[in-house]
């Protein structure tokens, strides 16, 4: 069924070379479209919680904007639309950015800054979960908000949000199909073009399928990965934790009775 991806095109190459060059594509815009927004989302999630009415305020509009407006549509703001509204000169340096970067860097920010949005929310969660107690005690002791954050809200935080953060992992690398609107041949675009220069929809996008597929899962066990090694001890017990746990409180602490009963 895949064997068609290993007849040559035109041009001496092979279709799967197509294929891999597509998702070079595809791992470059999630991978670092993925730091951008943890960054960005980070700086609005904290932005959600302060006492600051100005900070706070951006911070929810921003989240506002960018979670509620589809991505399909963002793509094309950021495309077509973000150079015509800057000044000409810069406009035009934008619109003559050789291919395929011209279509590369307004997907990038497209995915960053959507991303953020759904991120920041995870971490205003994550912080909102944590006991007032925390801070007021970091505040006893003397530090400043931003100590309080930096040393203690917010490593708890991100430790609690590491589950909820591997579906915007995932997420982000599915979204990446959404640039070939605007032209960047990542692994999506590439299958249509297999497709429509062999007529062999089913293996071109069948491939793309399995490979969408094995980047989930791999970001799956990975993120499980980095939850294992930095849980909170207690946050998320396990079957075997439960049961050990009320064993133990039997043993210490058996009810009045219950050996006459076992009796």
């Amino acid at each position: 069924m895949f064997g068609v991806l290993l007849e040559k095109t035109m041009d001496g190459q092979r279709y799967i070379d197509w294929l891999l060059s597509g998702l070079g594509w595809t791992l470059a815009l999630a991978f670092v479209g993925w730091w951008i927004a943890f960054a960005v989302g980070i700086v609005v999630g904290i932005g959600r919680t302060v006492k600051n009415p100005f900070f706070g305020a951006f911070a929810r509009l921003y989240v506002e904007i960018f979670r509620n407006i589809p991505v399909l549509v963002q793509m094309f703001l950021w495309y077509f639309v973000l150079p015509e509204l800057l000044p000409s000169a810069i406009g035009d340096w934008i619109k003559q950015i050789p291919p395929p970067w011209g279509s590369f860097f307004p997907a990038l920010w497209c995915l960053s800054l959507y991303t953020a949005a759904r991120i920041a929310e995870q971490i205003r969660a994550g912080i909102e979960a944590l006991p007032k107690g925390q801070a007021e005690a970091a505040a006893a002791l003397g530090l400043s908000g931003y100590l309080i954050y930096r040393h203690v809200i917010l490593p708890q935080a991100l430790r609690l949000i590491v589950p909820s953060l591997t579906s915007e992992v995932m997420g982000i690398y599915k979204n990446t199909s959404v640039a070939l609107t605007i032209g960047l041949m990542e692994l999506t675009a590439q299958a249509r073009q297999i497709s429509d220069a062999t007529f062999q929809t089913f293996a071109a996008f069948g491939a793309a399928t399995l490979i969408y597929l094995a980047l989930a899962l791999i970001a799956y066990q990975t993120m499980m990965l980095i939850d294992k090694a930095i849980r909170i001890p207690g946050t998320m017990p396990g079957k075997e934790t439960i049961g050990a746990d009320f064993d133990d409180v039997k043993q210490e602490s058996p009810l009045p009775g219950s050996m006459e009963v076992a009796k």
